[in-house]
């Protein structure tokens, strides 16, 4: 499994966001600078980020983005599953892929549910606010 730029950037949005967060809306310009991220290509990542619920966007004087919940209350599982899709290791285990033809008698098949079980619960174990505690605030972190 390969985390994508989308979703790597997306977390350090959301981290970005959390360190900053004032209730106040922050402009996605000043988020892209802190971040170094092109403004125009997190404009799509923050729209998938907004229609989902995980965050709130005004447009206009005054507008940009802060996070719908506190930071503890989002995992990074919950984050890369909305940007990479499914994490499952193998086909045969994502959601709504057609049935295995031999599931039933594949010897690796448990290896990869308890794995896929291990990555789950790793990134669902961690939330934003222990991301956000772990450096102090601005883009001092890699991910």
């Amino acid at each position: 499994m390969k985390i994508s730029t989308r979703g790597r950037y997306a977390l350090r949005v959301m981290i970005d966001l959390a360190e900053h967060n004032h209730q106040t809306f922050l402009p996605l310009k000043e988020i892209a600078l802190r971040q170094e991220i092109s403004q125009k290509y997190l404009e799509g990542i923050m729209a998938d980020l907004t229609k989902a619920g995980l965050l709130e966007g005004l447009h206009g004087k005054g507008g940009g983005y802060r996070l719908s919940r506190s930071p503890e209350a989002y995992t990074v599982g919950e984050i890369l599953r909305l940007t990479e899709g499914d994490l499952a290791p193998v086909t045969c285990l994502e959601k709504n892929s057609a049935p295995c033809a031999i599931s039933n008698r594949c010897k690796t098949l448990p290896m990869w549910k308890d794995f896929s079980k291990l990555v789950n619960s790793f990134f669902d174990g961690i939330t934003l606010a222990d991301l956000a505690k772990n450096g102090s605030e601005g883009s001092d972190y890699v991910i």
